[in-house]
């Protein structure tokens, strides 16, 4: 059997996690058994949201000491001891940091290459149609419950989520304003057909920033960020806003988060605010990938990634995320 490079836990982080959190080990799989499958990985994702995982703090099970580094993957089935994929078969799932793996025959998706094209990717099924497209999709249309003519404010816009965020909302006639840090990341949004965007790390003073990109005050606030981004849109929300939580990406890493501060406007304004756990629509998933492939293709949703290729750049590549360095959707290539 051939060896293979994987990530795994070597301590808990505190703060944003350093290379000397993970161990790059070197194993050799066992053949699959009954109902198992041997997966060489092609792609697998780096995800901000996992980050609770490692201290243990999630929705989901912590990893443990030792445990493979997990995220969304796809790869190739090179053995097969199931009767549901054969050797060839290429699958998405739960793959993790890891050059192979030797997975359980259920909780993989198996993917027709016919379903990919030059607009389409496989790649988008752990990206623009997979959580981070979800998350946008269900989030905005279930959670923000969005109406032609409003305004919508999005954290981190130029992100996977964000960017997807507000192509959907141009397409259900809302008034898109993203934020996002930088010059590129801004002329980015502008490209996608957002109405305004704000530079935060231009901005004074950012509720200031917003008041004047929306003068009218915002219905919706995707928050992917929190934290004092979170407190500059609720001082600017309009009465009966909506504000969607996706993610938290500047308080994942604090010993103390900062916190929401800015409370006394959900009396005053009648506000809504709530969380967004995307499987929790799971049964919904395939139509919503169909709607958001027939977008792609009609030229309405526009989708980037960032590939890094090289197992060994991961830990590096997950720090970036948190100091703002991606652009879209980062993937590690394996092969």
């Amino acid at each position: 059997m051939t060896d293979y490079k994987k990530w795994t836990l070597a301590k808990h982080p505190c703060g944003v996690p350093s290379e000397d959190c993970y161990t790059l080990e070197i194993f050799t799989p066992d053949a699959p058994k009954d109902g198992q499958v041997l997966i060489k990985t092609h792609y697998f994702s780096l995800d901000p949201g996992m980050r609770g995982r490692l201290s243990g703090d999630s929705y989901a099970a912590g990893l443990k000491i030792g445990d493979t580094i997990e995220s969304a993957g796809i790869g190739e089935i090179i053995a097969s001891g199931s009767e549901r994929f054969a050797v060839g078969d290429m699958v998405m799932g739960g793959l993790g940091w890891t050059e192979a793996v030797l997975h359980p025959d259920r909780g993989l998706q198996k993917l027709d290459p016919a379903l990919f094209d030059d607009k389409v990717a496989m790649t988008a099924t752990i990206g623009v149609l997979g959580v981070p497209g979800l998350t946008a999709w269900f989030g905005l249309q279930d959670l923000g419950q969005p109406q032609s003519g409003e305004t919508l404010l999005i954290s981190s816009a130029a992100g996977p989520v964000g960017a997807t965020c507000g192509q959907i909302g141009k397409t259900l006639g809302l008034n898109v304003v993203g934020m996002a840090g930088g010059a590129d990341k801004c002329t980015y949004l502008k490209d996608l057909g957002f109405d305004a965007v704000i530079d935060y790390k231009a901005a004074d003073n950012l509720a200031k920033a917003i008041a004047t990109t929306c003068p009218d005050g915002v219905d919706i606030y995707f928050d992917n960020v929190g934290g004092k981004m979170l407190d500059a849109a609720i001082l600017n929300m309009k009465p009966r806003g909506r504000i969607v939580v996706s993610g938290q990406v500047s308080e994942y890493n604090r010993e103390i988060p900062i916190g929401m501060r800015q409370t006394t406007r959900f009396i005053t304004h009648r506000l809504r605010m709530e969380g967004l756990v995307v499987y929790d629509y799971a049964k919904q998933f395939p139509e919503a990938q169909a709607a958001m492939a027939a977008l792609i293709r009609d030229g309405k949703l526009a989708y980037r990634e960032d590939i890094s290729e090289g197992i060994k750049d991961a830990p590096s590549e997950y720090a970036a995320l948190f100091a703002g360095a991606n652009f879209g959707r980062r993937l590690i290539k394996t092969i």
